[in-house]
């Protein structure tokens, strides 16, 4: 990795990236973090996402419908970019899934469709919304029913696959890191439903992921997907190896050999001017850029380095 770290360029960036470089880079104070986080509702990105809010309390055409401009991935968003836990906008849109989009069988199904209603939730979906909804503090009763049905679908080799009403029988890594996300936040909430179940789950996923080397075939020992290589933000519903990391660096995973490789790629990645480029988005239609494909970016940038301060340690890398 380049000596150069540009987190002086990084503080030039929107201010949600300068509230998580203060936090996870620098260790900054609780008042400059307090004073940087409620800037977000107010300028940037953070204040743009608002400002695309229905009166209705949706985004886009509802719960799910334009992808990315929907109400539920722009909380995902908001979430990830860091706004306030307390902002209202955000818990009204998040309290309406709850009173909206219940399914038959406990979890979250937005489709109006009765026989896709009947066919049962999306693991990916209620992973994302438990994360969502413990994020902002949405501690809706329904949250445990979320969390029953997620600890019941979890699979004999340690991860889950949306696809599981279909009859999959091996987990994706895809469902897989967005129930680890949703159960990661939710112990941050404090809440200790279900929490020994929840702990013996996650260790199960981590090393399921972990027997993958974050990328590779159980099988045959190929990259599953290439584009889990490829860095990419924001991740919406899909897994890649860098967003795997920043998983593992917040969960406190301890370093273990099967992750080198996909550290390594990451860092070859870097560039010449030290910092890390946007390489690849998810097809679909947008709010609004956050960074250019091809250019720096800063999102990847913080994201890499956060990681390898987590894994300073590691002589290889």
């Amino acid at each position: 990795m380049s000596s150069t770290v540009p987190i002086e360029w990084l503080l030039k960036g929107d201010v949600s990236i300068q509230h998580q470089v203060h936090r996870d880079l620098l260790r900054s104070d609780a008042k400059i973090l307090l004073k940087l986080q409620n800037k977000i509702a107010k300028q940037g990105w953070g204040a743009r996402f608002l400002s695309k809010q229905r009166a209705d309390g949706h985004w886009g055409r509802g719960f799910y419908q334009p992808k990315w401009t929907s109400t539920h991935y722009t909380l995902l968003d908001l979430k990830n970019i860091g706004l306030p836990s307390t902002n209202e906008q955000a818990r009204k849109s998040t309290c309406m899934i709850f009173d909206q989009a219940i399914g038959p069988d406990g979890g979250i199904n937005y489709s109006n469709t009765p026989a896709t209603r009947r066919r049962g939730s999306d693991l990916c979906i209620d992973g994302m919304v438990l994360n969502i909804a413990s994020y902002f503090r949405v501690m809706h009763a329904q949250l445990k029913v979320i969390i029953n049905l997620l600890l019941s679908k979890q699979m004999k080799d340690g991860g889950w696959n949306c696809a599981w009403h279909y009859g999959a029988v091996h987990s994706s890594l895809h469902t897989t890191i967005s129930v680890l996300e949703g159960f990661l936040e939710y112990r941050n909430t404090g809440s200790n439903y279900q929490i020994e179940n929840i702990l013996k789950a996650e260790k199960k996923a981590v090393e399921f992921i972990l027997k993958h080397y974050l990328c590779k075939s159980h099988r045959t020992g190929e990259i599953i997907d290439a584009k889990m290589l490829m860095l990419s933000y924001p991740s919406r519903w899909r897994y890649d190896v860098l967003r795997a990391l920043d998983y593992l660096q917040f969960a406190e995973i301890k370093f273990d050999a099967r992750m080198r490789f996909a550290l390594e790629v990451i860092l070859k990645k870097q560039a010449q001017n030290g910092k890390w480029p946007l390489q690849m988005k998810h097809t679909g239609a947008v709010h609004f850029d956050m960074e250019k494909i091809g250019q720096s970016s800063r999102w990847n940038t913080l994201r890499v380095l956060r990681v390898m301060q987590f894994y300073s340690d590691i002589n290889a890398v």
